[in-house]
């Protein structure tokens, strides 16, 4: 339960609630009971007045009666004592503790005998954080701000509602967790109140911002505007207590309680939190160091000189940092001793009594050469001058830097100013990406950073935030440009501009010569079509396309439908005759986030390894297609987890095939979301498993890392944000790339399961000369903000770097497809979330073509639209007749289905006016460097190439095994020839789909094997269990 206050009406005092079992014959009044915002305390030992600022004495004394008489005088503190006393006070006196056992209080009230009035030195007390009393500015900094709330298991309690009325009003509940209600405060000036830690969400509670600054460690959070959450261990200078009526806007999550409001925050503190009062609205903030009346300050700090008469005004104030409590007895040194004890290097004094202290002079401020003008006398020391009416005497430590007067700057760099807009229209942020540089921000440095990340519109809002994305948000979020005056909050490190205001923002677009990004928008069929392929029977969560041309399907079994045998085939001929399109196959343990590959021994064996839990974990699996087109194959996957297992259980592990020929395998969990197993191992088994320490870094984030053989030699692994280079021999690393960027405003934004993106090579062209490159597309933050950008790297390059490239919208869980023609489709996923179930929404229905031999930045084309969400567990793999199969989604998130619909996505290039090609190829097991001829079906009548694409095991955005390849062609008449890949380092041991283009239309392919199987995997395993094709 949450302790709740009525707001803006305030509860009647009842006395009904027993705080502890052992005293049921005296009560105190239950949390949910008291007036206003007080709050029981607990037992106090008094100390010969704990709290003795006035004090009444009543034979019909009551706790009502004791705490409706302090509260009238305004006082936070009120105690009963001895039955008929009360006592009321501003702090607590040293030594004043909370006595352990409540009974201590045991003096029944003498106007209620029920009710607990104290005892022999002992105060029942009470507490309200609204009341200042008469002596506010003399709080003891050092009291402790503990508002135990009553409930039987001494724990603090939490909502008290009626249980009897139709639905609670809203509230500002006295307690979430362990911190208790502290007040409704301002923002503080050029600064937030709360300064540490915060962070946005339509879905705000108070619940969830005290979980996040509770994470942080932090005595204060607050929420203000609904749906801001703020952290921090004290209040910056300028916040002020405001009236609980202040904070009336409903929070964005949960529309029972409040969430502050307009510059106003929703506090709370940690109990047990050291604190000093502040201020109410109407007052000023005491310093801590210095109050009116203390002793006279002789000197001036060290270093500080006398700067001359200077006016204030008139564009504003000249030092509007910090106004010190008005001191009848002030003079220049006490003045400057406040503002040197409380950080600042420039004071100011006015008009007797004002003392201003600041780091600059703003609004343009000048010195006067009138000294006359400063000719008020000091308040404590009428022989030297404090300031006048509108001058001030300035002294500071060395001369002041000079702010004009703060306006929006109008050009920056490349970016040009379109005025103060909305911001949280609809409670919904105009532009998504949110970065906080507090005590820093100036226009640059915001403007900077999003164009950096290809945003193209930027947001400076409340001096030190700053917001990204694309001037398409602003129009879709409904912002409209507001008077220039409401932009009225200078930047925090730059006090001559503006950075937008309370929920405004200065607003700016890219408008240089050379735009940051280009996206291409084709229309009709050449943006390519989504269509409907054939009735599914299964969820996949694995495809492979077989080199007998139909396609495996792999679902979940044992956690799938009750009626699954986890593996399906699908006879791409048959499309017609849905029973003779589908053949029902077996595994015997669970497949569910295993690792998948294509082997290169002469049958082309599937391969999958690891899985859910128990014996699923170690298990490695093969089948060997057979059957042909309309033909019914009759072999099945082969396990026994007796004969044949991995070393280590692996759940998300990653599966590469070797230079060597031998299969790798990396990384996971032992299984059923249980700890990490930070070790690659090999198939077939040789030696121990070898522990990685950057596997063991970073989980969770690593999971099925993307791994690939590069030409030089050594292994290249993404993960997470990171990236290395590995010895293929030792699997010591040899390099380590710099971190890939992530989100604008998270640098551990990432790219692998559970934050998942997906990756693909980059086109290599004979003779292999030029460096690989790698292209990784999509990814989340660990809060769950899809990404919107791909990163590319050559990690061969002697300083390698990553270059980052918009895409036209947020994408997580997505997929790539490599196209006969180098470009690659990227489909499937969501706009929000991570990968796992339930954990995404917001499905991204478009498909995009990625175009490696555009220029940077304007390589990406939005394609066609499905109507089908494609969500966790969704795959993309290219088919042999150039189409792009898309299979999957299961999210398990009562709101999406387990899909089963399959569907095929059709390139531009097959609506092509231009004739499509055909080939035949009697050699299909190819030596490196090997010259082979193949036969057109008709004479060509344009450029031709041939392209491989590595045989594909698609899942969870990982496509292992892919890699395109164009190599050297040549034809005279129908006859051509091409040579195979010169090593295998460029195109490692295996089978390819081999395509045959004519100017970019890609015939239908066929597969090919190259460079054998130097593993000998098709001798591979021993045992009765298992089918051994040979090499």
């Amino acid at each position: 339960m949450r302790t709740t206050l009525s707001h803006p009406a305030l509860s009647s005092l009842l006395f009904l609630a027993s705080v502890y079992p052992s005293s049921s014959t005296l009560v105190v009044p239950g949390a949910s009971q008291l007036s206003g915002s007080w709050q029981y305390s607990g037992c106090f030992v008094d100390v010969g007045r704990t709290i003795d600022a006035v004090s009444t004495t009543s034979d019909g004394m009551t706790l009502g009666k004791c705490i409706e008489f302090c509260d009238r005088k305004g006082f936070p503190y009120a105690g009963a004592e001895n039955h008929n006393e009360c006592y009321c006070g501003t702090s607590l006196a040293v030594g004043a503790n909370k006595v352990e056992d409540a009974t201590e209080c045991s003096a029944g009230c003498s106007g209620n005998s029920t009710e607990a009035c104290g005892g022999l030195s002992r105060l029942t007390l009470f507490f309200n954080p609204y009341n200042t009393g008469s002596k506010q500015e003399n709080y003891d900094i050092n009291m402790q701000h503990i508002i135990p709330t009553p409930s039987l298991s001494g724990a603090v309690a939490r909502r008290a509602v009626d249980p009897t009325s139709a639905a609670a009003a809203p509230s500002q509940p006295l307690a979430v967790a362990d911190y208790n209600w502290y007040g409704c405060q301002t923002e503080a000036t050029n600064i937030r109140a709360l300064s540490l830690f915060t962070y946005a969400d339509d879905a705000m509670t108070l619940d969830t911002c005290q979980t996040f600054c509770s994470g942080k460690g932090t005595a204060y959070f607050g929420v203000e505007y609904a749906r801001e959450c703020y952290c921090g261990n004290k209040f910056e200078t300028g916040s002020v207590q405001a009236p609980a009526t202040d904070c009336n806007m409903l929070c964005a999550g949960d529309q029972t309680e409040y969430c502050g409001a307009g510059n106003r925050l929703s506090v709370y503190v940690k109990n047990g939190t050291e604190i000093a009062p502040t201020s109410s609205a109407s007052g000023t903030a005491a310093p801590t160091s210095s109050s009116p009346g203390t002793p006279a300050v002789t000197g001036f700090p060290e270093g500080w000189t006398n700067q001359g008469c200077w006016q204030d005004g008139p564009n504003g104030r000249i030092m509007p940092t910090y106004q010190a409590p008005d001191d009848p007895e002030l003079t220049p040194q006490k003045c400057a001793q406040v503002c040197f004890d409380n950080n600042y290097s420039i004071s100011g004094t006015e008009y007797y009594t004002q003392c201003f202290c600041s780091d600059a002079i703003y609004n343009g401020g000048v010195a006067s050469d009138d000294t006359t003008l400063c000719s008020t006398p000091c308040g404590g020391d009428s022989s030297v001058m404090c300031g006048g009416a509108g001058y001030l005497t300035i002294y500071s430590d060395g001369i002041p830097p000079v702010y004009k007067s703060p306006t929006p700057a109008r050009d920056v760099q490349n970016w040009t100013y379109q005025g103060c807009y909305e911001d949280n229209v609809n409670n919904k942020r105009t532009l998504f990406w949110q970065l906080m540089f507090p005590g820093t921000m100036t226009p640059e440095q915001c403007l900077s950073k999003c164009a950096s990340f290809g945003y193209a519109a930027a947001g400076l809002e409340y001096g030190d935030e700053c917001y990204c994305g694309d001037p398409i948000d602003v129009e879709t979020s409904g912002a409209t440009d507001r008077p220039e005056t409401e932009c009225n909050v200078v930047c925090a490190g730059d006090a001559s501009s503006l950075c937008g205001g309370g929920a405004r923002l200065s607003l700016y677009y890219w408008t240089a010569t050379e735009p940051l990004y280009v996206f291409h928008y084709p229309q009709g069929n050449d943006a390519g079509t989504y269509s409907n392929l054939v009735g599914g029977v299964v969820t996949p969560l694995m495809t492979m396309q077989s080199i007998t041309g139909k396609v495996t399907f792999l679902e979940k079994w044992g956690t799938g439908a009750a009626n699954s045998t986890g593996a399906y085939e699908l006879d791409l001929t048959q499309l017609d005759d849905f029973d003779a399109a589908w053949r029902t196959m077996h595994v015997k343990t669970d497949i569910f986030c295993s690792a998948g590959l294509i082997l290169p021994d002469k049958a082309a064996r599937q391969l999958t390894v690891g899985g859910w839990s128990l014996d699923s974990t170690y298990g490695i699996r093969l089948y060997a297609p057979d059957g042909s087109n309309g033909v019914k194959g009759t072999n099945d996957w082969e396990e026994n987890v007796n004969e044949l297992k991995l070393q280590k259980g692996r759940w998300y592990p990653s599966a590469m095939l070797m230079a060597n020929g031998s299969i790798l395998v990396v990384g996971g969990e032992i299984g059923s979301n249980d700890k990490p197993e930070p070790s690659l191992e090999l198939l077939p088994q040789v030696g121990p498993a070898l522990y990685m320490d950057w596997l063991e870094r970073t989980d969770p984030n690593n999971l099925y890392p993307f791994l690939t053989i590069l030409p030089g030699g050594g292994i290249f692994v993404a993960y997470w944000n990171e990236a290395r280079i590995l010895d293929e021999v030792t699997f010591d690393t040899i390099k380590t790339l710099p971190n890939m960027p992530g989100a604008v405003n998270d640098d551990l934004g990432g790219r692998t399961y559970p934050l998942e993106g997906t990756a693909v090579l980059l086109p290599q062209f004979a003779p292999y000369t030029d460096p690989l490159g790698i292209l990784i597309c999509g990814g989340s933050t660990n809060g769950g903000s899809a990404l919107d950008n791909c990163v590319t790297t050559y990690p061969e390059a002697a300083e390698p770097t990553w270059t980052l490239e918009r895409m036209p919208s947020k994408r997580v869980m997505s997929c790539i497809a490599p196209l006969p023609d180098g470009t690659y489709l990227i489909a499937n996923g969501a706009h929000q979330g991570v990968a796992g179930f339930g954990l995404a929404d917001d499905p991204n229905y478009n498909a995009l073509l990625y175009d490696p031999f555009q220029p940077i930045g304007s390589r990406v084309s939005v394609m066609a639209n499905t109507t089908v969400a494609r969500l966790y567990h969704s795959e993309a793999i290219t088919l042999l007749d150039g189409r792009v199969l898309i299979t999957g989604s299961d999210p398990q998130d009562g709101k999406h289905p387990q899909e089963i619909r399959v569907e095929v996505f059709t390139p531009p290039y097959l609506y092509s006016d231009k004739p499509r090609p055909s080939f035949t190829v009697a050699n299909t097991d190819w030596t490196y460097g090997e010259t082979v001829t193949f036969e057109l079906g008709g004479t060509p009548q344009g450029t031709i190439q041939v392209s491989l694409l590595g045989a594909v095991s698609s899942t969870h955005g990982n496509s292992m095994g892919a890699r395109t390849l164009f190599p050297d062609v040549s034809c005279a008449g129908t006859t051509c020839t091409v040579v195979a890949p010169p090593r295998v380092h460029v195109a490692p041991a295996g089978w390819y789909q081999m395509f045959v283009l004519q100017d970019g239309i890609p015939a239908v392919g066929t597969f090919v094997r190259i460079g054998g199987d130097p593993g000998q995997l098709g001798n591979w395993p021993p045992g009765d269990d298992f089918t051994r094709p040979g090499m």
